[in-house]
Formats: C-alpha cells, structure tokens, sequence
C-alpha cells in the first residue's frame, strides 16, 4: 500500500481523484471579468458531491484542486497558446477536469500515467486524458515559450511574489503531527521512528533532516522538519492513522 501511495503521486493519480479535484476547482475557481474570461468553466451554481475513497484520495484531491488554482492563468494560458483550447469535443462543464488534468500531466514532465489494477476508469477522466496527450507536443512547447517570455526557470517562479513569500513562511514551520494514542502509545512511536532513523531533539531550534521533538505544552503533539512531509506520510505510523497530521 505504501509503495502504490508513492507510485500514486509520482505517476499520476487514481481517475476518482481527478474527478473530485475538478469538482473542488470548478468551486473555487477564480472568476474573471467577461473581456478577460477566455476560458469558459460551464454552470458553477450546482453544488457537486464529492466521493472519497479514503481520508488520503481526499487530501489529494483537494491539493491538486488548489495546485491548479495557484496557476490557473498560466494553465489556461497555456492552453490557448496550444490550441487545446477551445475544444468542441469537450463541453465547457469539463474545463476543470481539463485545467486539474493538465497540472499534473505538466507536473509529471508530460509522461504518461501509470494506470493502477484498482483503479476504476471514468469516462470523462478517459477522453480528457487522450485529448491532452494528442496536443502533448504542442502543449510543452507552449509551457516552453511562456518560459522564456517570463525568465523563468520553473513555473512557481509565475506566482505572484506574494504569494511565493507565503510559501516560504509556510515552508519554514515545522510540521505538527499528533500521536493517536487510542492506537498506539508514546514510547511506541518514539521506538518506531528510532527504528526509521529519526533522532529525538529537545527543540524546534534544533530539527534538521531526520529529527524530530515533543511539544512542550501538548505531548501528544510531535513537530518534524517541513522538508519531511512527502515521505512522512507515506509512512505505516500515518498510513495506518498511528499519527496525524495536524
């Protein structure tokens, strides 16, 4: 389970995933004026349902949700510059998919997603799929000239400054996990992550890499270097809901 979770993210995501991101973009999307709104998203004023497999296809979801919300004018851009966009084939209720879909589809360098056992296909998900594939080329190449129209060396360096300093401060906080000790006891843990090579510390000043300290005012509440988050989740202490991210 823990080797498909890190399969899930670096090869694309199960097809649920996708729909549920694009139900929370298609909520939150920002709204442009109509001489700006070149990409149509069809009828917002529904309230769709979102469908979880589980607590870790939700936190997915609404992270790729939120990705595609932080660059949602260079996502569109990119696909007028393309030609993807407009697309007939595709109806303007699955511009979000299509918006969700190509961040990831850029994220992963444009290479093709692994397709899990599992995974129960969805239409929709299927042909927004083949129809990004089939303007691969085209979409790279304009993901190439926004970049060198912008100096930029990476696309975060498209966020407003604002909102890139945000990201920074965030980066800085330590991550705040609390121990679930209706499953599993203090000194279990700490045996466990000494076990996993971590180092106990005695305070937030001292967490560098595999280390990690108890909250002085709440000690059920561990803090980890930020930088950890990736592979700390795909933990079995997490996984198996033994920790918490707060």
């Amino acid at each position: 389970q823990k080797q498909m979770r890190i399969l899930m993210r670096n090869n694309g995501y199960h097809d649920s995933v996708y729909i549920n991101a694009a139900k929370i973009f298609q909520g939150i999307y920002t709204r442009k004026p109509k001489d700006r709104a070149w990409v149509r998203y069809g009828d917002d004023s529904l309230n769709p349902t979102l469908t979880f497999q589980d607590e870790y296809s939700q936190r997915l979801s609404y992270e790729l949700a939120f990705s595609a919300l932080k660059y949602q004018d260079f996502l569109e851009e990119i696909l007028l510059d393309s030609c993807a966009y407009p697309c007939y084939s595709i109806p303007d209720e699955l511009t979000s998919l299509l918006v969700v879909m190509l961040y990831d589809l850029q994220d992963r360098k444009f290479k093709a997603r692994e397709i899990f056992d599992e995974d129960k296909p969805v239409e929709e998900v299927q042909e927004v799929e083949h129809y990004l594939y089939s303007f691969k080329i085209k979409l790279a190449a304009a993901l190439a000239r926004y970049r060198i129209k912008h100096d930029a060396l990476s696309i975060r360096s498209f966020l407003p400054e604002s909102l890139r300093k945000q990201e920074q401060r965030t980066s800085a906080l330590p991550l705040f996990v609390w121990i679930n000790t209706f499953k599993i006891s203090f000194q279990d843990v700490f045996s466990d992550l000494k076990n996993k090579g971590f180092t106990r510390v005695e305070s937030v000043s001292d967490l560098d890499h595999y280390t990690y300290c108890v909250d002085q005012q709440c000690h059920d509440v561990l803090m980890f270097p930020s930088s950890l988050k990736e592979e700390l989740l795909n933990f079995d202490l997490f996984t198996d809901c033994k920790l918490l991210l707060q």
